[in-house]
């Protein structure tokens, strides 16, 4: 018998959750699990033993990427039977499960990791974000919000929490594409900064300040936050940047934040967690985050605590990340005639494979998504109930 068709036997066996036939580069089908088929695995040519043993989510992503791997059907239902199937050797085995070597990010480094991913062009992120390129969780009053309208219901929600007053200093720590500091300046009147490593994402939100006749409430600057310099904020908001700090960096991003408030300014950090150390898998670093790490709830409260803020106020929005990811993974697919004019099927998979796995992350509760309120020292000036949020 073929070694390497026995090994791929073993290791699908007891694999997923969810009954499934997997199809060998020689023709064969093997059914595993009983019931109905959910899904296919179609392995076109063996994957060496040592890259899956080595590093399985590496080894299956790229695998995937390179198509010598298809799914027929869900790839995002393939990701939940494997997540939920905790009796699988990916389970059991903490062996196969590589973790990724973290690497310092300093400011270079932290400004070539954005630019990797945010810098591949506006275009192609248009075609499937909403109109106002929001590039982070969504917050869905209703099930039937469309992605629009939850992407302006979330920057709403988020400075409600901040409980902003007429011309105080507001800073956007990895601003996106200004959907934020526009609106808080609009409705308002604050005056708003935001600062980005990219440089299409400056160039976007310095056009939309233009044309909005915003420049005396907005600006956008090219900037690390560690490179401001003799500013204080009264507000500083932050939304889907945490997540490439890096582990090393934690405490310097709390130390920063501390030095940058006025004395009882509050902060709102909206991230991405995880619920272990893990921090993220190597084929997501390679391909999609390099440098990335997903911290845990209670990481982040610990830093918190050490840079003496005071928390006020913890929210998670996991169900509003996998709709998100629903919504982005749709409109993807919707504009891959698009998509193929300017990338190639090797991108458009990998691609494919980090919204859809992304989703079934979130659904499974692999990974969660948290709205932090903190102050510098104590402010006994918000509200006393959460009135002020939801009115």
């Amino acid at each position: 018998m073929n070694v390497d068709k026995l090994f791929y036997e073993n290791l699908f066996e007891g694999l997923f959750s969810d009954p499934c036939q997997v199809e060998f580069w020689d023709g064969d089908i093997n059914q595993f699990g009983e019931g109905d088929t959910k899904f296919r695995i179609i392995l076109r040519e063996p994957i060496p033993k040592s890259e899956i043993i080595g590093d399985s989510s590496l080894a299956f992503g790229e695998a995937y990427m390179q198509d010598k791997l298809e799914i027929e059907g869900s790839v995002r239902d393939v990701i939940e039977s494997l997540y939920k199937n905790q009796e699988s050797f990916l389970h059991q085995n903490p062996s196969y499960l590589k973790l990724v070597k973290f690497i310092s990010n300093g400011v270079r480094k932290s400004k070539e990791n954005a630019q990797y991913h945010y810098d591949i062009g506006n275009d192609f992120y248009r075609l499937w974000l909403d109109d106002t390129l929001t590039y982070s969780c969504a917050y869905f009053k209703s099930p039937e919000d469309n992605l629009l309208q939850a992407q302006k219901n979330k920057v709403d929600h988020i400075l409600r929490k901040l409980n902003l007053q007429k011309e105080q200093r507001l800073l956007d720590i990895g601003c996106g594409w200004g959907e934020l500091i526009l609106t808080a300046a609009q409705k308002y009147h604050v005056k708003a900064l935001g600062i980005t490593h990219s440089q299409e994402q400056y160039e976007h939100v310095r056009s939309r300040i233009e044309h909005e006749h915003l420049k005396d409430w907005v600006d956008v600057q090219l900037l690390d936050y560690r490179e401001i310099k003799n500013q204080v904020f009264d507000r500083i908001v932050s939304v889907g940047m945490l997540e490439h700090v890096g582990k090393e960096h934690l405490g310097e991003y709390f130390a920063t934040v501390q030095k940058l408030l006025v004395d009882g300014g509050i902060s709102l950090l909206h991230s991405i967690t995880g619920r272990d150390e893990k921090g993220t898998n190597s084929w997501i670093n390679k391909y999609i985050f390099p440098g990335g790490y997903i911290p845990m709830v209670s990481e982040l409260i610990r830093q918190m605590e050490s840079h003496d803020f005071y928390l006020l106020d913890v929210e998670s929005l996991r169900s509003h990340y996998t709709r998100t990811l629903e919504h982005w993974a749709q409109n993807f697919e919707q504009a891959l005639p698009l998509i193929r004019e300017s990338k190639d099927e090797s991108f458009i998979r990998m691609w494919r494979l980090y919204l859809q796995s992304s989703a079934a992350s979130f659904n499974c509760g692999n990974l969660d998504l948290h709205q932090f309120l903190f102050s510098k020292g104590p402010n006994n000036h918000l509200p006393w109930t959460r009135d002020y949020i939801y009115n």
